[in-house]
């Protein structure tokens, strides 16, 4: 849904039957992958950009893709940061911020996103019928 926010647009890749919604931003220069059957909530950011962390460098972008494995949900006003890699089938809860690498089949919440649980396999294979 619009408003969709890019800053480049040529470096995003979208799987199949992926869902936008309003207001999200895709800071892009690094490189943006959603896989297949994702969903992505309202006012989420992907910041492909960062900057160094001694002075002197803080003038330089430092790009790194994000990559979104299939069957991915990431609820609203999240903010999934460069380098990160989010596995197939897991949940970012709503307005968590995405640091590090996240398992396939698992949720996370929180600022950083920290672990919550595990999907089970009999709700990973719920998710596979729908």
């Amino acid at each position: 849904f619009p408003p969709f926010y890019t800053d480049f647009g040529k470096n995003i890749t979208v799987g199949k039957n992926v869902f936008i919604n309003a207001c999200c931003h895709f800071q892009d220069q690094g490189g943006i992958t959603l896989g297949d059957n994702c969903l992505v909530g309202h006012n989420v950011v992907f910041a492909t950009l960062n900057h160094g962390f001694a002075p002197e460098e803080r003038q330089s972008m430092l790009p790194a893709p994000i990559v979104v494995g299939r069957n991915v949900w990431i609820g609203s006003n999240s903010t999934i940061l460069q380098g990160v890699t989010i596995g197939d089938n897991s949940i970012i809860a709503a307005g968590s911020v995405v640091t590090k690498d996240v398992p396939a089949n698992a949720i996370v919440a929180g600022v950083p996103a920290r672990f919550i649980r595990s999907i089970s396999p009999e709700e990973e294979k719920q998710q596979k019928q729908a």
